[in-house]
């Protein structure tokens, strides 16, 4: 949360709103990033999973995409 301490004039408020919700969105995206960045690393590693020879790579990348997916969402 911003710290409301140091208000802005009454004249500058609508600029205030308008940053304001454009660093709302920008969050929104990059969370949306994650997930979507997460749930391909997740999909990769499963598929790498059942290539047996491929094993030790899929695991990793598999949990890796699953932390990624939670941190999005959290």
């Amino acid at each position: 949360m911003p710290d409301r301490s140091r208000r802005a004039p009454v004249l500058l408020w609508p600029f205030v709103a308008v940053w304001d919700l454009l660093a709302f969105v920008l969050k929104l995206t990059g969370r949306l990033i994650g997930v979507v960045l997460g749930l391909a690393l997740m999909v990769a590693g499963i598929v790498l999973c059942v290539t047996v020879i491929a094993l030790p790579v899929g695991i990793p990348l598999l949990v890796l995409g699953f932390a990624l997916m939670i941190r999005g969402i959290f």
